[in-house]
């Protein structure tokens, strides 16, 4: 997908605020919702990018994790990251090695749940997990900060009670 034809995302303030708060983030969801598109739209000039899918660069990470994140330090982008959950211990070494350093690990990956066990069990404290859904009709009109029907409300009119 081009530049041109990028399609803005609610999510977008939010990772970028996360990015800044916490030295990892993991965004997953579902295949082609845009996890990709997003992290490089918002951080293709800051972060390196690495692609975890194709064999090759899968066997290198598992062959030698510590000399693969040396190669490919951050800031960074690792797209796939459930085709490496053993880098995923690395990777909090580096981060415990520079603790202050915010977005320092953006990593993307199919929700599952050996992915969350992974990150859970390595990444506890230091990364913040967001979930990326398809595509909303907001998103799709071009309005994705647009408030919900529901918040548009005036606040003098009653609400329904939901109990």
């Amino acid at each position: 997908m081009t530049e041109a034809h990028y399609i803005p995302r609610a999510i977008e303030p939010l990772v970028q605020r996360v990015v800044t708060e916490f030295p990892a983030l993991v965004l997953t969801g579902p295949r082609q919702t845009g996890k990709t598109t997003l992290l490089r739209h918002l951080f293709g000039n800051t972060h390196r990018y690495v692609s975890l899918e194709l064999p090759d660069v899968q066997a290198a990470a598992h062959a030698d994790p510590r000399g693969f994140l040396a190669l490919h330090a951050p800031p960074v982008i690792f797209d796939e990251i459930q085709y490496a959950p053993a880098l995923l211990a690395y990777i909090k070494e580096g981060i415990d090695a520079r603790r202050e350093t915010r977005g320092q690990y953006l990593l993307t990956g199919s929700h599952n749940l050996m992915l969350l066990a992974g990150v859970t069990e390595s990444l506890a404290g230091r990364v913040a997990m967001l979930r990326l859904l398809p595509l909303s009709h907001r998103e799709i009109s071009g309005q994705p900060q647009a408030p919900f029907p529901w918040e548009e409300r005036d606040s003098s009119t009653p609400r329904a009670s939901l109990a």
